[in-house]
């Protein structure tokens, strides 16, 4: 899953989502809920995505050694661009999927302008 800074970015009070039973800890009174084990796995969401498309994404994070920046393409599957200046956190970018490497779990991008 892609690093968001809240979980209001992903979510509303009130909002109905679905969760898995993670643990009932009984002696403290406590249910541990996973709302990311309903996303998919990473297998499963980069299946709908293939090399040699364009899809839009939201910048998660750019790398403070300018390694490249992390681009969410759904909230279970990120993938890296190479660096650019100018781009923050949350933006929308178009971004074209250069290559996926299944056994790594790396999908690498290049962000259009």
């Amino acid at each position: 899953m892609a690093r968001i800074k809240t979980p209001f970015e992903r979510l509303n009070i009130g909002q109905k989502v679905d969760v898995v039973v993670k643990c009932i800890d009984k002696v403290q009174g406590k249910v541990i809920l996973s709302y990311k084990e309903t996303l998919g796995t990473w297998e499963e969401n980069v299946g709908k995505f293939s090399t040699g498309i364009q899809v839009k994404g939201i910048i998660r994070e750019t790398e403070k050694n300018k390694n490249g920046i992390f681009v969410e393409l759904t909230p279970n599957l990120v993938g890296m661009a190479e660096y650019k200046e100018a781009f923050e956190y949350g933006q929308f970018v178009d971004v074209y999927i250069k290559k996926i490497d299944i056994e790594k779990k790396k999908i690498k991008l290049l962000i259009l302008d």
